[in-house]
């Protein structure tokens, strides 16, 4: 595709998201950013976090990484789905009742002011370092595609995709990114669906034969019972269950979309609506995986193999025969899904990290209003600049990236679940003040264990590492528990 057709598909897009903004900013108000007014549609709210929820690592990453890990990664989404009753009938029932803004407020109420922040910075470094690696392998495609043929260097597409971000969200936030994400969750979309429709034009297939190929492929195996395995079923299930409980529910990026809704059924429906979709839109871009690694057997294009015989970087499978082998349509429509997952998979990133650090360490809810405004703004492009150096830190890292997040997803996002399942389902009080060590030794313990296991027993945690670092957590906290008048 030519660098200067993609460049003109980009600046179309991106006034399209501009006029989007124009529109739902109006008759804002200083909470408009944090709350959007609590008055989005539900069902847009639940389309819109699909394209959020899925960014450019599954838009890339998850269609290759079938060709080392077959189909075992939907046994982690069966979990998820199961997670997402918990969020729905549990959690979201619980921040509406709290009328909570940054949902890690609840931490202060149930443990005290040391808990409080601790749970807010783990989200912090999380959700930086998440955002900033979904970032990465779209920004990686674009500088591939487009800015290397106009002499651009990759930190300044970095600084652009950023300062594009800024233009459209810095005034109207999460309202504005509601409408956003619902148009950037149909590119994603319909950039997996033309891809699709492509390959079985070229490889002659009716669509049931195209299932047909897929579902008897030597890559179509779903589930794994080696108890050694980092695949196991149960590993991969539990932490599918644990890890949306901690990467949406525990999460102010995705649940600050959810907290915008009217009314807490409303917000109910959106969480089981997204959760459904989700799972059929991760088996669809699996199976268009399956679908690439076919195409590029019978068309003799040549895929790296390392000395262990996996496949080397399967993030570079989807870019190389969208934009060089598939024709125009094809190349077309990956670029607007890859545009589509840049800004979505950073847009309300930005948003959830300016919003919990103004109200967790700032109290900005208590400040004047033109006081809002400067720190707000302030703090948007703080957070721009960390994610900035993160990218660039990565720049050169190699390999599929999801499984990379998900890694670090057990260690980041471990102590935040255990201390909501202590808080929410024990009545001990504990010393806030050594809470911190708690949560800070935890993903340290859980690395030396997951390390001894692996050495001595060839036992791999895999994703199941959030499960570990929880309970340890837990553990930690009931080492610190504190009597109170009942006890005694």
């Amino acid at each position: 595709m030519s660098p200067t057709l993609i460049l003109i598909i980009i600046a179309i897009y991106f006034h399209t998201l501009m006029a989007i903004s124009y529109f739902s900013s109006k008759n804002s108000s200083d909470e408009t950013y944090f709350t959007g007014d609590r008055k989005s549609p539900w069902y847009l709210v639940a389309f819109g976090m699909v394209g959020a929820g899925l960014s450019g690592v599954t838009f890339v990453s998850l269609p290759g990484m079938v060709g080392n890990n077959n189909f075992h990664f939907y046994q982690f989404i069966l979990g998820n789905v199961v997670g997402y009753l918990f969020i729905t009938f549990v959690l979201t029932p619980l921040y509406y009742k709290l009328r909570l803004v940054s949902i890690y407020s609840y931490l202060n109420d149930r443990f005290g002011s040391k808990t409080y922040k601790t749970g807010s910075l783990f989200f912090l470094v999380s959700q930086s370092f998440g955002a900033a690696l979904r970032l990465l392998l779209a920004a990686k495609i674009l500088q591939f595609a487009v800015f290397d043929h106009f002499g651009v260097p990759f930190f300044l597409t970095v600084i652009l995709i950023l300062a594009l971000v800024w233009l459209y969200t810095n005034k109207s936030g999460i309202k504005t990114i509601v409408w956003t994400d619902t148009m950037q969750t149909v590119f994603l979309i319909l950039g997996a669906v033309i891809t699709i429709y492509t390959i079985i034009t070229s490889l002659n297939l009716s669509l049931p034969e195209a299932v047909e190929s897929v579902t008897k492929h030597q890559y179509f195996k779903i589930f794994n019972w080696d108890a050694a395995s980092g695949n196991n079923f149960y590993k991969q299930f539990i932490a599918g269950i644990l890890v949306a409980i901690a990467m949406i529910g525990l999460d102010q990026n995705m649940m600050q979309k959810t907290l915008t809704c009217k009314n807490v059924w409303d917000a109910q429906k959106n969480t089981l609506t997204y959760s459904l979709i989700l799972a059929i839109t991760q088996f669809l871009f699996m199976g268009l995986g399956i679908l690439m690694y076919i195409y590029a057997q019978d068309n003799g294009i040549a895929l790296q193999v390392g000395k262990n015989g996996l496949l080397l970087d399967t993030d570079t499978l989807f870019p190389n025969l969208a934009l060089n082998h598939l024709g125009i349509l094809a190349g077309i429509f990956f670029i607007l899904g890859i545009i589509a997952a840049s800004f979505s998979s950073v847009d309300s990133a930005l948003t959830a990290l300016t919003t919990s650090f103004t109200y967790d360490f700032l109290d900005i809810e208590h400040k004047p209003s033109e006081t809002k405004k400067k720190l707000k703004n302030l703090v948007l492009i703080a957070f721009s600049c960390v994610i900035f150096v993160i990218i660039v830190s990565f720049a050169n890292s190699k390999g599929d990236v999801i499984s990379l997040i998900f890694k670090v997803a057990g260690y980041t996002y471990g102590p935040l679940l255990g201390l909501y399942l202590f808080g929410m389902f024990t009545k001990v009080s504990v010393k806030d003040k050594w809470v911190p060590l708690v949560c800070v030794s935890a993903p340290m313990a859980t690395y030396f264990l997951g390390s001894y296991f692996q050495n001595t027993f060839q036992f791999d945690f895999g994703f199941i590492n959030i499960a570990v670092n929880a309970a340890i957590t837990i553990t930690g906290l009931l080492l610190i528990h504190k009597k109170t008048k009942k006890d005694e």
